[in-house]
């Protein structure tokens, strides 16, 4: 059985999604154990600020069993998560996939960082030797559609991601945004989409404050700001009007005591912040403090509520070709598990068409008369090939299993060589 378990911005709130994220640290391990138990033969782990999610295929078990491990590998108590996670079976795990990554379940409708976000979760999945064929073909069929989408309908027009919702509502807080400076703490992908955006806005400056410096200074270089490492944080936002923060740290990185501290040397002039990270950079208590305007992920709806409506038909488009195609793979998966099934047949076929043949060798080597060995050879092989399938008829007769008996005069009995005449 295939299975998608997750835990996404519609089913849970930020505090539960923090709490079942994986960090890049934790993949890895997560990977392996999630694997090591007997009914998980292939698993994928998709972790981002918005989701958590894991694509399994079971041999036996059920979404119980997963849901007990995320729980244990969080030291979270199952009953906390059972209200809030959401399971997709077979047909229903495939068509989930392919609308997560055509950003059609993302909360800005048609996002396109999300497709990325998978192939990375495939590619680590890859890595991690936790593929099979079943997740490996899902994956590389989802890809596909993916682009289908995206080229046949207007689902990634006008883009409007996480990024730009966070710096449309901080234009909407500063009368002018031109004579703010702007603390962005990360380099990854959605800092680089936040940057681009301030700087197309216009912004007086920025700084990029990053752990690995060398990042930073990549990203500022390319929007004409300034690089510095997370140990300078603290200077750095006395002069930042708006902070904006997106990192894989597992811990918070910006304290009520250091803005506090940052807000007396500004002489309280306030500060815009949007902490996109999953688990959170900046800790909830800030915005307890006059003179701060913190906002979460989950505060970005209205900006992204617009965003839903303009995309809403190229949306509707998108689900038809989604549904097509996952008849399509289901239909793909069917006929490969017929192929598997003829592999073995043949298979066991050959190993007593070989066991047969050895026999008569000998038989031809020890100077037997060669007519009597090739009828004994057809005989034998002819008793071989249908005992099985003869003694498995005969029971089911037995059994009283019609429908087995159909199916078998069906699959067996070829009535167009039973009416062809001798030569």
């Amino acid at each position: 059985m295939l299975l998608s378990l997750g835990i996404n911005h519609k089913s849970a709130t930020l505090e539960v999604r923090e709490q079942v994220a994986f960090s890049s640290s934790q993949m890895a391990l997560a990977l392996e154990d999630l694997t090591s138990l007997d009914e998980v033969e292939e698993a994928a782990i998709l972790s981002t600020c918005n989701r958590t999610e894991i694509y399994c295929r079971l041999d036996g078990g059920g979404e119980r069993l997963v849901l007990e491990w995320l729980g244990n590998f969080h030291r979270l108590p199952i009953d906390s998560l059972e209200h809030c996670a959401r399971w997709h079976r077979d047909g229903e795990a495939v068509r989930h996939l392919m609308r997560v990554a055509c950003g059609l379940d993302s909360m800005v409708l048609g996002e396109p960082q999300i497709l990325g976000q998978i192939k990375g979760a495939y590619q680590l999945a890859r890595t991690h030797h936790t593929l099979g064929s079943d997740l490996e073909r899902l994956f590389q069929h989802t890809f596909a559609v993916a682009k289908q989408v995206r080229t046949e309908t207007g689902i990634g027009e006008n883009p409007v991601s996480v990024a730009y919702a966070a710096v449309n509502l901080a234009g909407r807080i500063f009368d002018d945004i031109r004579q703010s400076r702007a603390l962005l703490i990360g380099a990854g992908e959605t800092i680089e989409l936040v940057a681009r955006h301030l700087r197309e806005a216009g912004i007086q400056g920025i700084i990029v404050a990053n752990r690995t410096r060398e990042r930073a200074q990549t990203l500022a270089d390319e929007v004409g700001g300034v690089a510095i490492g997370l140990d300078e944080l603290e200077n750095a936002l006395v002069c930042a009007d708006i902070v904006i923060s997106s990192t894989g740290s597992p811990t918070p990185l910006l304290g009520k005591g250091i803005v506090e501290s940052a807000l007396k040397t500004r002489k309280h002039r306030p500060i815009f912040m949007v902490d996109i990270a999953i688990p959170r950079d900046i800790e909830p208590q800030v915005g307890e403090l006059d003179d701060i305007f913190l906002y979460s992920i989950d505060d970005l709806n209205d900006v992204i509520s617009e965003n839903r409506r303009s995309r809403q038909a190229a949306a509707d488009q998108a689900e038809e070709m989604i549904l097509a195609n996952v008849s399509a793979w289901q239909h793909e998966r069917r006929v490969r598990s017929a192929g598997d099934l003829i592999r073995r047949h043949r298979h066991q076929a050959e190993r007593l068409r070989a066991e047969a043949e050895a026999e008569a060798l000998a038989a031809l080597s020890r100077g037997q008369d060669p007519e009597r060995v090739i009828q004994k050879l057809t005989q034998q092989l002819t008793n071989r090939l249908l005992h099985g399938t003869t003694s498995r008829i005969r029971a089911a007769s037995g059994a009283e299993r019609v429908d087995l008996i159909q199916a078998a005069e069906e699959l067996l009995i070829d009535d167009s060589a039973l009416h062809q005449e001798s030569p």
